[in-house]
């Protein structure tokens, strides 16, 4: 029989390949949200390794959405013009391209990573952050401006118009970024939105402003694309906080909004919380939320095997498998695990003699 993690999967009218999704991954390498040829290589490598779906970085829906000055962003047309060639080649390849469409909130005008990664003022080339409350997300980062009813309805239309966008731009899945701690998680957790509007307080009108944006983007796509939506499962925090029991819900809401994938992680919300890393340290959350709301998940963190992946889907504890850092230091990984689990290998035929 043909392994799981090589099964066709289909999701209204898009077919993958197989189960393998590359995971959305920062490059910190663009130029006001421009992609480049670093992203054309980068991507184009992933789809020709074999995976089924390769999913662009966080992609910033306005200006002061993105966490770094060197995200990507899909606000101007120009950005869509260069995401084209981009999502050509993937198709090219027999693999599906994605975008994740996000607003990093108070976690927003940071260096690159491998510079410090700190907060950047506005002296040096940074930007005001705004947030459901204002409340900053460390001691080192700064106090964020409190979005107004005006303000949150202003990046709904955003997310719209950056939905519009990425169809345009050959996108064939859209995933909504709501975890790491990210503008839609802040309105989500406790630990971050202290509104007492009807955008805070109770579970139902913490999950408002996400959910609005949900439904602006579902009924702008097409029925035969899939919405995607990646979520934090926990805060990994005792007491007040996002819980595996309100992501339950938040998922039930979601999928009566026609969302068809929780795609499932944890954390971010908070520095310094103790999170117990270990291999498959999050498929549990996966588990949970595709059994209790009933909708597919895709399972996510430190799976770096072959079999890993395989059981986890035949144990039907996920239906997809984002892989990431794996993915980054081996493009070939889907080849790799085809070879191992005994499927037909995803090989390009430039690569044949290889193998």
């Amino acid at each position: 029989m043909k392994p799981h993690l090589f099964s066709d999967l289909k999701i209204r009218e898009i077919s993958f390949r197989n189960r393998i999704f590359v995971s959305p991954m920062c490059q910190y390498s663009a130029y006001e949200g421009v992609p480049n040829e670093w992203h054309f290589v980068h991507l184009g490598a992933r789809a020709a390794g074999g995976a089924g779906m390769v999913m662009v970085e966080a992609s910033a829906i306005v200006p002061e959405g993105r966490i770094s000055y060197a995200d990507l962003g899909i606000w101007n047309d120009h950005q869509m013009e260069e995401f084209k060639r981009i999502t050509d080649f993937i198709k090219s390849q027999g693999s599906v391209p994605a975008i994740q469409l996000a607003h990093a909130g108070r976690k927003a005008s940071t260096d690159k990573p491998w510079t410090g990664g700190g907060y950047l003022p506005k002296a040096k080339g940074g930007w005001d952050v705004v947030a459901p409350s204002a409340l900053a997300f460390s001691e080192d980062s700064p106090e964020p401006v409190e979005l107004t009813s005006e303000g949150i309805q202003a990046l709904v239309t955003a997310y719209a118009e950056a939905t519009e966008r990425s169809l345009k731009a050959g996108f064939e899945v859209i995933e909504l970024h709501m975890a790491h701690g990210y503008l839609l998680h802040q309105f989500l957790s406790p630990h971050s939105n202290k509104r007492s509007d009807e955008f805070g307080g109770s579970l139902e009108n913490r999950m408002r402003f996400p959910l609005m944006v949900t439904q602006a983007v579902r009924k702008i796509m097409p029925d035969k694309l899939p919405l995607f939506v990646r979520i934090s499962a926990t805060d990994w925090t005792e007491g007040e906080g996002w819980d595996l029991e309100q992501s339950v819900k938040l998922c039930e809401e979601l999928k009566k909004l026609g969302v068809d994938l929780i795609d499932v992680s944890s954390g971010g919300i908070i520095r310094g919380v103790k999170i117990p890393t270990e291999p498959l340290y999050q498929v549990p959350f996966a588990e949970e939320i595709k059994k209790q709301a009933g909708i597919l998940t895709g399972a996510v963190g430190l799976i770096t095997q072959a079999q890993e992946a395989e059981e986890i889907l035949v144990c039907d504890k996920a239906d997809t498998i984002f892989l990431a850092r794996a993915l980054l230091r081996d493009p070939n990984w889907p080849i790799h695990a085809a070879l191992e689990l005994g499927a037909d290998a995803p090989i390009p035929n430039q690569y044949l003699r290889a193998y």
